[in-house]
């Protein structure tokens, strides 16, 4: 496994973004203001911005921005097959969702908890 990124689930992602981008002055690598999803540069890390609506509802959590339960943050760790990392840790994990692929993200995907309840993504380019 790869630790790509860390993705930040916010709730005003245009404001977000424009202040990682302009305040902080991180290099864009992927997304703008209008795409609820973006990527920074910074140093040898790179930070994801996405809507965190669309995370909640990407692996089965009611939404509502009151609701502290709701993930505000993910590690995203790249592995060389989705399926095969998966059957390697069910028995070590819970899943909150079974490998998917998820097309207009570019990814599949499956994700699951650390013990303290941080959500962690694996995925694979499509």
């Amino acid at each position: 496994m790869d630790l790509t990124h860390v993705r930040l689930l916010v709730d005003n992602y245009k404001e977000s973004f424009l202040f990682y981008r302009d305040l902080l002055g991180f290099e864009v690598t992927w997304g703008d203001a209008l795409s609820l999803y973006g990527q920074f540069k910074v140093g040898n890390v790179n930070v994801g911005l996405f809507e965190r609506k669309q995370m909640a509802e990407a692996v089965g959590f009611p939404y509502s921005p009151d609701d502290h339960r709701v993930d505000r943050v993910a590690l995203i760790l790249k592995v060389e097959s989705v399926e095969e990392s998966y059957n390697e840790l069910k028995e070590k994990v819970e899943f909150v969702t079974k490998p998917k692929e998820q097309e207009d993200w570019g990814i599949k995907v499956a994700h699951f908890r650390d013990i303290d309840g941080f959500l962690i993504e694996i995925y694979e380019n499509l």
